[in-house]
């Protein structure tokens, strides 16, 4: 490999030495894949059958090594290893390191990688996948029964088609960064976007505000390369020179050099596009795959309830006593009562394959019980599992029946070993956000 260089270039100053041995050593830690369960995730994977969800996994990659959702304690730690790594490495002796090729290489890798993890985070949001629109369970829960990052996440999945704008903007981010004279560019969107991502996790108590600010630390080392010049042009209206500095290759180094980057612009874009806009056709992440019960999907008033054959009569205050219910149109009932609800606070962005691990639609979210079930169309029987973690041993069991298409009668087990009858009566209840600003809701 050979060095070019199209513009006069200063000599690094010793300082400016100490920070590149510094960023260098700590970067490297930040951004290549040291963890082991990273790559018993990677040899996990069906590569003739990848899933977005996969491609997903690939791209989030960031160093956990007091938390597995990633930690500021950590970055400490890394600093305090790359710090001590930069001091011995100035104390050799002898060094003929070229500072300009070692920066050049720094860069093009925060790029790449900086371009892979915005990128992983737009298809998402571009297909609206992470934000979704509210279920009806979560259409019938009351505003105060949120955390303030459900609000948020409710918030933008009612509107899909903003959704879609803010992942457009991830994708052009993340293009951009892929080429390094328009890597600049890219950078400063990633810095105004993730940055108010970074303050909307920290202002509604979001999981994602540690691997937000990961991102914009890349951003900036990215963007200080043409930070001044741009101040320059822009601020002050002075003339400026592009720093034009690049390397150059021998034939068959070039030929794999373009050879590896297609490759990867085109498993990052393309194959992860398709996959996943045909995951937001085929299979949405936040909800769970499993079909309900067929034509069931509805909420319904509880019209009667009894417990070991005694009527419970309704009750604003009776944590007994079910107050509604709701069928999903997958594989999920909520049950609306006084009996309170632990939390399930998990906020941070997880693409998970199985129904069981799917938990957005009770995550921050009080006031409901969420049970998965499964149907057994023969015998009439529902097997229901709560969802929450925090209730992991929590079954019913329970003997359906549907005299009409807007009654179901539930009779069983329940939670406490208890014999359980209750009476459902489906509302025709109509939602003013599903009609849009157009429709008519008759009263």
């Amino acid at each position: 490999m050979t060095t070019v260089k199209l513009e006069p270039s200063a000599e690094w100053k010793g300082y400016e030495k100490a920070l590149l041995r510094f960023f260098f050593i700590y970067f490297i830690i930040q951004t290549i894949p040291l963890d082991w369960k990273y790559y018993k995730g990677l040899f996990s994977i069906n590569w003739l059958d990848v899933r977005y969800g996969d491609i997903f996994f690939i791209s989030r990659y960031f160093p956990g090594i007091t938390s597995a959702t990633g930690s500021f304690t950590d970055w400490i730690i890394i600093a305090v290893i790359a710090a001590t790594g930069a001091f011995i490495w100035s104390k050799r002796k002898k060094s003929d390191t070229d500072y300009s090729i070692l920066y050049y290489w720094l860069r093009t890798l925060l790029r790449y990688r900086l371009a892979i993890g915005i990128i992983g985070y737009g298809f998402i949001k571009f297909f609206p996948l992470q934000a979704p629109f509210p279920s009806i369970s979560n259409l019938n829960t009351s505003y105060g029964d949120f955390t303030d990052w459900k609000i948020f996440s409710l918030s933008l999945g009612i509107v899909p088609g903003y959704e879609t704008f803010l992942g457009g903007i991830e994708l052009l981010a993340g293009i951009l960064l892929f080429f390094r004279r328009t890597a600049s560019v890219g950078a400063l969107i990633v810095l105004v976007f993730t940055g108010n991502v970074f303050i909307s996790n920290l202002a509604y108590e979001g999981g994602e505000y540690v691997y937000s600010f990961y991102l914009i630390s890349l951003a900036l080392f990215i963007f200080a390369y043409d930070a001044q010049r741009i101040y320059n042009l822009v601020a002050l209206g002075k003339p400026t020179v592009p720093n034009l500095f690049k390397p150059t290759f021998p034939g068959w180094q070039e030929n794999t050099r373009i050879v590896l980057k297609s490759a990867l612009i085109f498993f990052f874009v393309f194959v992860y596009g398709f996959k996943t806009y045909k995951g937001y056709k085929n299979d949405p992440y936040q909800f769970p795959k499993a079909k309900g019960l067929k034509g069931a999907s509805g909420i319904y008033n509880v019209s009667e309830f009894r417990i070991n054959n005694k009527t419970f009569p309704y009750s604003v205050t009776d944590r007994t006593r079910w107050k509604d219910v709701v069928f999903e149109k997958w594989a999920t009932i909520s049950i609306r009562s006084n009996r309170p609800v632990i939390l399930d606070s998990t906020n941070y962005e997880q693409v998970s394959r199985k129904d069981s691990d799917r938990n957005y639609e009770l995550a921050g979210s009080g006031g409901r019980h969420y049970y998965s079930y499964t149907a057994d169309t023969v015998n009439h029987t529902l097997i229901l599992r709560n969802k929450n973690r925090n209730y992991a041993d929590e079954k019913l069991v329970l003997h359906y029946s549907r005299p009409d298409s807007a009654t179901i009668l539930l009779s069983g087990i329940n939670e406490s070993r208890d014999s359980v009858f209750v009476l459902l009566t489906k509302i025709d209840k109509k939602y003013p956000i599903k009609l849009g600003r157009r429709g008519r809701l008759k009263l």
